[in-house]
């Protein structure tokens, strides 16, 4: 063999109880498990390296169901905010705005939108425009393995623009061929970001021909619903009755109940969802274990100020008129950008910006719209921000769903990101199962490795099992935890010594090696 871990605590992803064993890899894959008490003439597994795991938990590596990591996978082959966590797989094109499928023109749009996000890309070789090309250029070698939803949004940018108006029949056709070529080429389904423009002003009726198309495809429909405040279990809701419409399987992203208005109201949502649940509905959600959001800046403006694209919102920011609608819009009645919800400016706090000279803006709270209207004109909408909007016991109550999985919504760009960038997957291993018990390690394990490699449909990862891929985390339930704080978010986990993916060491002895094992994962054919 080329490797034993000797002496492991497995936890193997089902859910089922711990048991103490040698597991052999060989050839990238998993080839033996030889349990503790093995019947007489069962030998222990040697092999050409034996790493001694007493008192360590080994578990099938963790899938980051809700990534950004979109150009930071190209630009940073290091990638030890993923990798030291244990991350081994990550789910990319979230919230309906990434990099393909693009011409010239929306690749050139999608940039200056979501700067914020992923950086402007002056780093970065677009050479690819479809789906599939993307695809290839992961390929090429990555920190961890990728998966890839179509984004709904940059899909209407490309066939219909900026425009809050119904697509035509041609467009509509225009939009279904794109989402048919991504699936052909390996995307695992679509997402959308439905208060972001230009994807918040697609209608049911579209949303429903699009998803169509995924089912089609056997893939699955992953939303950033219309509201996570005022109207948040309404804006569930539609997303179930679509996607039962449609025949298409769900997965809602960051299922979060948030702002005042929904203190205390996360049963409501399960309840909702349990009883779709149990009427045949196909449905999973995941959340990161923190309260506070992240996004840009930008994103808050009601949806009439970003129509026609960034430049057409800039214009509008510079224009005092209707800087003062917008004001209006986010501080009276509410902005659909912000869910809903009139703006609590103390509640906005500056996680990055692009503009050198605007660093000083770091850390600090938004004092009101005047620094708003400034920050997004002089930092040409690429300002991110922290928005401290969430509840724990909301938190709390949805992890412990029985379709729940983790996603991390890390956003790596700017200078102070939310620590969930670099502590989701170790914050629940330790927060929420040792320190709190919300959770038991078994289960916990399950929520992060099975649960979401059966949604995207992989039959040989998320499990320990002989025959998957050695896509392995080997970690000390005593200490395992977030190293990320909200001052110090990019500190890197404890507890984590060792992550395989494909049988390599990405992490050895808790130090990041060279080693670029991550490939694409396309969607089975």
């Amino acid at each position: 063999m080329d490797l034993v871990f000797r002496d492991a605590e497995v936890v193997d992803g089902t859910g089922g109880a711990s048991y103490r064993a040698d597991v052999a890899i060989d050839g990238g894959r998993i080839a033996a498990i030889v349990k503790e008490g093995a019947a007489a003439g069962c030998q222990r597994p040697t092999a050409r390296r034996v790493v001694d795991a007493e008192g360590l938990v080994l578990s099938p590596g963790f899938i980051d169901m809700h990534a950004h990591s979109d150009l930071a996978l190209l630009r940073d082959p290091d990638h030890s905010a993923k990798a030291a966590q244990g991350v081994t797989l990550e789910v990319l094109g979230q919230d309906g705005l990434s990099y393909a499928p693009v011409d010239d023109r929306t690749l050139a749009e999608v940039r200056q939108a979501i700067t914020g996000w992923n950086g402007s890309g002056d780093d970065i070789d677009f050479d690819w425009r479809t789906v599939g090309e993307y695809l290839d250029r992961l390929d090429r070698g990555i920190a961890v393995n990728a998966a890839y939803l179509i984004p709904q949004g940059t899909v209407r940018m490309y066939a219909v623009g900026w425009d809050d108006r119904p697509a035509t029949e041609s467009e509509l056709d225009h939009m279904r061929r794109l989402v048919a070529e991504g699936m052909e080429q390996g995307a695992v389904g679509m997402s959308s970001g439905l208060t972001y423009t230009p994807g918040m002003y697609a209608k049911d009726a579209e949303l429903t021909e699009l998803c169509r198309v995924v089912a089609g495809y056997g893939g699955y429909y992953c939303p950033h619903h219309r509201s996570y405040g005022a109207g948040a279990l309404e804006a569930y809701g539609e997303m179930v009755r679509l996607t039962r419409e449609a025949g298409c399987a769900l997965h809602l992203a960051h299922a979060t109940m948030n702002f005042g208005v929904n203190e205390g109201r996360a049963p409501e949502l399960l309840a909702l969802l349990d009883e779709a649940l149990d009427a045949g509905a196909d449905i999973s959600l995941d959340t990161y274990p923190y309260t506070p959001g992240c996004t840009t800046l930008v994103a808050v403006l009601p949806s009439w100020a970003s129509e026609g694209g960034p430049e057409a919102v800039l214009a509008r920011l510079r224009d005092d008129g209707t800087a003062e609608r917008i004001r209006h819009h986010l501080e009276v009645l509410g902005s659909d950008g912000c869910h809903g919800v009139p703006m609590d400016w103390d509640t906005i706090e500056i996680s990055g910006v692009s503009e050198g000279s605007l660093m000083d803006w770091v850390g600090r709270r938004v004092d009101g719209w005047a620094t708003a209207r400034r920050l997004l004109l002089e930092d040409r909408l690429g300002t991110t921000i922290l928005q401290h909007v969430g509840h724990e016991e909301n938190v709390r109550t949805i992890m412990r769903h029985r379709v729940h999985t983790g996603g991390s919504d890390g956003i790596l760009q700017g200078l102070k990101p939310h620590p969930r960038a670099y502590g989701t997957f170790p914050q629940y291993l330790g927060r929420y199962v040792r320190d709190l018990g919300v959770l038991t390690l078994e289960d916990c394990v399950a929520h992060l490795t099975s649960r979401p490699a059966a949604r995207l449909g992989l039959t040989d990862r998320g499990l320990v099992r002989e025959g998957h891929r050695a896509d392995l985390v080997l970690f000390d339930p005593r200490t395992v935890g977030a190293g990320a704080t909200y001052t110090s978010p990019r500190t890197l986990p404890t507890g984590i010594p060792h992550v395989l993916i494909n049988g390599e060491f990405v992490m050895e002895d808790g130090s990041r090696t060279d080693v670029l094992a991550g490939r694409s994962v396309r969607r089975a054919r």
